[in-house]
């Protein structure tokens, strides 16, 4: 198969939804997130969701792009060969319970990569009021496809610059325990079968069951905000990474923050047999 990248710069069908207490809470609680901010309505500031429930905002466009593509010619069975690659999320302010969000997409970039052809759909975020909430990056790539000529990139943001090779300055064994692909998949609705059905994974190849890499991902925040940001998650405002190795259950991680350099941190996780599960992980965390 072949995609061809005058695609790029299409959009998609606008998406409207609402978000409520239930949902916030229950993204934390999947993660094993106890911060306060997520869960104590006693607050005189009110609930915020985890930064990473974005993620799961996302997803019921992410899983059917072919719904919402404004394009009567796109190849859709290029759809059916995608896993998730990179991920990249900006926070212009805190998720909260009884927001009306309108997510916003674009195909921002289809680039030929070795493994097949990177396709970036950017999604912007916006609340009732129209003032921007969260602005995502969502790379997937769609193995085996070629990308025709040299690709089309529209306005991405600048790959961090950082040394991963450094450190660690702290490392952080999280175990994974054999029910959080269920418990995860359940509390967030990010479903997809290779993290919940021995028989499925095994059947595409998989040695069973593997951990979602946005909950990996969630659970590396959890720590960021934790150790770097005094527990404050309103003061990150940038993560993305790498999703570039596989997570089993009942084995453990290790979230290891390779440097810091003023707000902008450098991450990775490995996972149990000492490979890169996330890659180029990069955290921008603001002062106090």
């Amino acid at each position: 198969m072949e995609l061809d990248p005058h695609y790029a710069g299409a959009r998609l069908r606008p998406c409207r939804l609402d978000v409520d207490r239930r949902r916030t809470t229950n993204y934390a609680a999947a993660v094993g997130d106890d911060n306060p901010r997520y869960f104590d309505d006693r607050r005189p500031e009110g609930l915020i969701a985890p930064p990473m429930l974005a993620v799961a905002l996302t997803w019921p466009v992410s899983s059917n792009m072919g719904d919402y593509l404004e394009l009567k010619d796109f190849p859709r069975d290029v759809l059916m060969t995608q896993v998730h690659y990179t991920e990249r999320l900006d926070f212009h302010r805190p998720v909260r319970p009884a927001d009306r969000l309108t997510l916003n997409g674009q195909i921002a970039a289809i680039l030929p990569h070795r493994a097949g052809t990177h396709f970036i759909v950017r999604y912007e975020a916006i609340d009732q009021e129209n003032r921007p909430v969260f602005t995502e990056h969502i790379g997937a790539m769609f193995r085996g496809v070629t990308c025709r000529g040299e690709g089309v990139a529209l306005d991405l943001p600048a790959d961090p610059q950082g040394d991963w090779r450094a450190g660690p300055v702290w490392s952080r064994a999280i175990k994974i325990d054999p029910m959080l692909p269920y418990v995860y998949d359940g509390c967030t609705d990010i479903v997809f079968a290779i993290h919940t059905s021995p028989a499925f994974a095994v059947g595409v190849g998989l040695p069973g069951i593997i951990l979602q890499g946005t909950c990996t991902l969630a659970l590396a925040a959890r720590e960021l905000i934790n150790r770097e940001a005094d527990g404050d998650p309103t003061r990150l405002k940038t993560l993305s990474c790498r999703f570039s190795g596989m997570v089993r259950p009942e084995t453990a991680i290790s979230v290891k923050l390779k440097m810091r350099n003023e707000e902008n941190l450098f991450f990775e996780v490995v996972n149990q047999d000492g490979e890169k599960a996330v890659s180029k992980g990069y955290a921008r965390i603001n002062p106090p």
